[in-house]
């Protein structure tokens, strides 16, 4: 069977977890059709929030199986945000299955613990200059990730003066390509929200296929 896929994340440079639902779907052996809806062309009420993005999905009138929503924990607890998601779905489409994806305590912090794909992305992979990245856990508990992404991309890149300038306004551009790249089996795995995505998305395409 193809399952059928509505995923949701904050911005548009969270697409590049779709690659990852894919994968963890075809280790499943399920083939997998994930729409992605572009909220930007679409009018949402001010707020932009998952029930509010649902509602906007459903009545383009689609089909799914299952959807998977992306909110970042920022600084509260990552249950609040699976709670948040779940009143969501419940009040805007009963009965559809959803996996709440809440990155501790933002996406970017994923992001952090991968230096070779940071240097890769930076456009400079054989760059020496040192990089002050966390290690581990440490990467949960750092007060901004996405500040701490966007100077470390800087940082390695080792451009200066407009050229830097010009590569920093392409910062939405290089995380999305870290997302895409970001290794499913190396050091990201370390984190309990990455292991919560990848066990909730297992045990939801386990039940789709069962």
């Amino acid at each position: 069977m193809t399952a059928r896929v509505l995923f949701i994340g904050e911005g548009s440079s969270d697409n590049g977890l779709v690659p990852h639902v894919e994968s963890i779907a075809v280790d499943k052996g399920l083939n997998v059709s994930i729409t992605v809806p572009d909220f930007g062309l679409l009018r949402l009420p001010t707020g932009h929030s998952v029930q509010d993005k649902l509602r906007v999905a459903r009545e383009l009138h689609g089909s799914y199986d299952l959807v998977v929503v992306q909110r970042d924990a920022d600084r509260g607890p990552a249950q609040d945000r699976r709670d948040e998601i779940k009143r969501a779905v419940y009040a805007e489409w009963p009965g559809l299955p959803h996996v709440a994806v809440v990155p501790v305590r933002m996406l970017e912090a994923w992001l952090l613990l991968d230096e070779a794909c940071l240097r890769q992305v930076a456009e400079n992979p054989r760059g020496r200059v040192s990089l002050e990245l966390p290690k581990g856990l440490a990467a949960e508990k750092v007060a901004d990730p996405k500040q701490l992404l966007k100077d470390s991309l800087a940082q390695a890149s080792e451009y200066k003066g407009r050229r830097l300038a010009q590569f920093q306004k392409r910062f939405s551009q290089h995380r999305l390509r870290m997302l895409e790249l970001l290794d499913p089996k190396g050091p990201v795995t370390c984190l309990p929200s990455w292991q919560h995505f990848v066990k909730d998305l297992d045990d939801a395409f386990e039940n789709l296929s069962g």
